[in-house]
């Protein structure tokens, strides 16, 4: 019989439709059927989104056809953000999608644990008691418990030669959980939902920045060249792992493919050595299950007599090899209930089954009623029908008999559904974990869809599936969209801004946009604010309608011992919640509900200056935290950068990054020193020394480092404490590096021109004083600045010395 070989689809379909039914085509129906002859799965283990190495991923998932995942200990929160404004929880919900995305296209799998990334550290001890070794220590067991890899591969080494904290943690409890999941002893209340699991070897994924000598006659080390070309896929793992690694969009990382030989090299770390190869010394194929005999011929056969033109003709031997599957799984073994699901998705994709349940909104109340189309479509010929439609949950059943190519359309009760939170946002975590009770949802990407209906089709025989609720619709650009159907609070209480400054005792407005999600919302808004604070509102709202918005202005005073601390919003009763939504083109349409509150913070701070001009960089907060102030704060593109215009400004920033990510920066730049050198104040924030646009940032010479300072509790040396920058026209003492969150800086100077002056000095333990953080030079009648502090974070956290410092550089050219 003939066999086809060629290119799968196009693999953008992967993310562009995350959320429409997956229709295989027989390039990909065949390549599906190659993975049931492997029994065998591998685990790569590191501790951020995009620590992956794609490229092992793609040969393991498509070369070698093993299940291959990727736990990463941390969602990402704590780093930066290249294509929004996203940090913290936020950013963490980006990163988690760019993973499911990367791995949407390398054919992986994707785990987590509940593990904070809570920022740089330089040290395992200190990532490992913040984040509360045993708790991801067992989180990492559990994983190995549930997934049962042959193999465990960590990106980074344990003696610290990847560089960061976390990295090097990540290792160390690989090591640690491979000798603990196989012990019954340890963690065994995860045995109610698990067995233990012994893997044959944990390895290093050796990379030449931290080894650059490496070789396979080095002791313990083997090698392979993952760098082949896949005549089904039509390309090559390097091509594959570049379009999957592209997919962490925030952090920058695009890639280009690349053919031919890619060699990566394992070290030996645990567990039995691997003799030439880094699979050898177990089996992977079906002689590890007994009495598969039968399994192996019938799967031989689908690969025999599978015709490209015809991929229903196998349905029957399909059918046959279900059947002897589940006659094998009598002991309910766990790699051959995964068979059993892979068989079944075949059934369904060879048939060209299409079953689809459309939502006419996006999103629901509890108790709220969606209109739902559901779709059925058989397009294999045999004639089946669709039988029932269930929802155990929302307590829905529908049974018929309809024929293939059918529509129809059902309104449904969401009722005894929680809100569409991200689980592990669900409760207040702590400083390094999130707080997950529910050992079924620990190591999940993401939450299970709001609603799943059971669909039972068949002819011959009878076969259901599970079908999540979408919302879909045509953009007249893009074509069909999808997104995520969810369930919010019957209203929500959205705050304009996540912190207000107040640096006297006058009044502010705050506005708050309360949103009806249901019909007929109605009841009593109630704000609770810190001692010190009087607030004046209208507390009573009405909504009729579902979409429904009214804007509420509440007035808000300090008196001069006002507590910092939070206005946190109430809705009859009870905690409100704001609505965010996460929208970016590469990842599905992301919706949370945090708390509705917003942090007011009393620091009496004087400032002279009025307008400041503004350059984005790769997304920060900053310019808002600027107008919180009081600033008139205008967003300048390269047009606005002649002389004439931007002699208004008492001061320009950049973003974070701005040298990096602007591709007219260095045309800008002339622009921006000769504003300085006219007599206006330049304010540089961070940027990292990789892809500068141009070296000539600054009137003299700065050599950028990946210098950072992490504790954030780092003691603060005052080089030049008489400098107008650290006294006017706020007076900074050592109280004003206080309660500063995640680190003091990053990417510090590390060499400069004699001309520019350093302010400050701090370091973390057992490291060399790093005076880099805050630059300052007169150049001509103006003043530059250069400064790697973290404002980025400390404005948005409200951390009053970091506005003072602010304030004070702003200030420089007011005389």
């Amino acid at each position: 019989m003939r066999k086809y070989f060629f290119s799968l689809l196009a693999l953008s379909s992967a993310i562009a439709f995350a959320q429409q039914p997956k229709q295989l085509n027989s390039a990909e129906i065949y390549h599906q059927l190659k993975k049931l002859q492997v029994v065998g799965n591998v685990l790569y283990l590191a501790a951020h989104p995009d620590d992956e190495n794609t490229r092992f991923i793609s040969y393991c998932a498509n070369e070698k056809l093993y299940k291959t995942a990727y736990l990463s200990l941390t969602r990402g929160d704590g780093g930066q953000n290249l294509i929004g404004t996203e940090i913290s929880e936020e950013l963490g919900i980006v990163r988690t999608q760019e993973l499911l995305a990367a791995r949407r296209i390398d054919g992986g799998t994707q785990y987590f644990t509940r593990a904070i990334d809570f920022g740089y550290s330089k040290t395992p001890e200190e990532t490992l008691e913040i984040w509360d070794k045993d708790k991801i220590l067992a989180d990492v067991v559990w994983v190995i418990r549930k997934f049962r890899p042959d193999v465990i591969v960590c990106r980074f080494p344990t003696d610290g030669g990847g560089g960061h904290g976390h990295h090097t943690a990540s290792a160390i409890l690989a090591k640690e959980a491979f000798g603990l999941a196989g012990d019954s002893a340890h963690y065994p209340e995860q045995l109610a939902y698990v067995d233990v699991w012994q893997p044959t070897r944990v390895v290093i994924n050796t990379g030449r920045w931290w080894n650059d000598s490496i070789s396979v006659k080095d002791p313990g080390v083997v090698a392979i060249d993952i760098g082949k070309y896949n005549p089904v896929l039509g390309t090559s793992y390097n091509e594959l792992a570049a379009y999957s690694r592209s997919q962490h969009k925030s952090q920058g990382f695009g890639s280009t493919g690349t053919r031919g030989e890619q060699i990566e090299y394992f070290e030996h770390l645990a567990g039995t050595p691997a003799n030439k190869d880094l699979f050898d010394g177990y089996a992977s194929n079906w002689s590890r299950i007994e009495g598969s005999k039968n399994v192996e011929k019938t799967i031989d056969n689908l690969l025999k007599y599978f015709v490209i033109e015809n991929p229903a003709a196998i349905y029957a031997e399909l059918v046959r090899l279900r059947n002897q599957l589940l006659v094998l799984n009598a002991n309910k073994n766990p790699f051959v209930t995964q068979k059993i699901k892979d068989v079944e998705q075949l059934m369904l994709q060879t048939c060209g089954i299409y079953i689809e349940a459309v939502a006419n909104v996006h999103s629901a109340a509890d108790n709220d009623s969606v209109d739902v189309t559901f779709e059925f479509v058989d397009r294999s010929g045999m004639s089946s029908a669709l039988l029932s439609i269930e929802s155990k949950t929302l307590g829905y059943s529908k049974t018929f008999e309809l024929a293939e190519n059918t529509f129809f359309e059902q309104k449904i009760s969401m009722k005894n559904l929680p809100i569409s939170q991200p689980y592990w946002l669900a409760k207040e975590g702590l400083l390094g974990t999130y707080t997950v009770t529910d050992q079924k949802l620990i190591g999940l990407p993401e939450n299970n869809p709001a609603v799943i209906f059971t669909a039972t089709y068949g002819w011959k025989n009878t076969e259901q599936i599970k079908v999540p609720l979408v919302y879909k619709w045509n953009d007249p650009v893009k074509g069909e969209q999808y997104r995520p159907f969810i369930i919010t609070p019957a209203v929500t209480a959205t705050i304009s801004q996540h912190i207000n400054l107040f640096a006297n005792e006058k009044s502010k407005k705050v506005e708050i946009i309360l949103k009806a999600h249901a019909d007929k919302q109605e009841g009593t808004l109630t704000a609770v604010t810190p001692k010190g604070w009087t607030i004046d509102y209208d507390r009573n709202f009405s909504l009729a309608k579902k979409g429904d918005e009214q804007k509420v202005i509440i007035t808000i005073t300090p008196n001069e011992k006002a507590e910092n601390g939070f206005l946190e919003m109430m809705i009859n009763g009870n905690k409100a919640r704001a609505i965010r939504t996460i929208s970016y083109d590469h990842i599905p349409t992301q919706v949370w509900f945090p708390e509705s509150k917003t942090k007011l913070v009393y620091v009496p701070v004087k400032t002279k200056s009025k307008k400041i001009g503004y350059l984005v960089g790769a997304g920060d907060l900053v310019q808002q935290a600027l107008q919180n102030i009081g600033y008139e704060v205008t967003l300048l593109t390269e047009a606005d950068l002649e002389p004439e215009n931007l002699v208004q400004y008492d001061a320009i920033f950049t973003g974070i990054r701005f040298f990096n990510v602007e591709e007219r920066s260095a045309y800008m730049a002339p622009k921006l020193l000769e504003y300085v050198k006219q007599g206006g104040n330049l304010i540089v924030q961070y940027n990292t020394r990789h892809q500068m646009k141009t070296q000539n940032f600054g009137p003299y010479p700065i050599t950028l480092s990946r210098h950072r300072v992490t504790e954030e509790k780092s003691a603060v040396n005052f080089l030049q404490p008489d400098h107008k920058a650290l006294n006017n026209p706020n007076k900074i003492g050592l109280s004003d590096f206080e309660n500063w969150v995640q680190e003091r800086g990053l990417y510090f100077a590390s060499a400069w021109d004699d001309r520019y002056t350093p302010l400050l000095s701090w370091h973390d333990k057992g490291e060399p004083a790093r005076e880099g953080a805050l630059l300052v030079t007169k150049y001509g009648q103006g003043n530059y600045i250069y400064t790697g502090i973290s404002f980025f974070r400390e404005l948005p956290a409200g951390v009053p010395g970091a506005y003072k410092l602010l304030i004070n550089l702003i200030e420089l050219g007011n005389e």
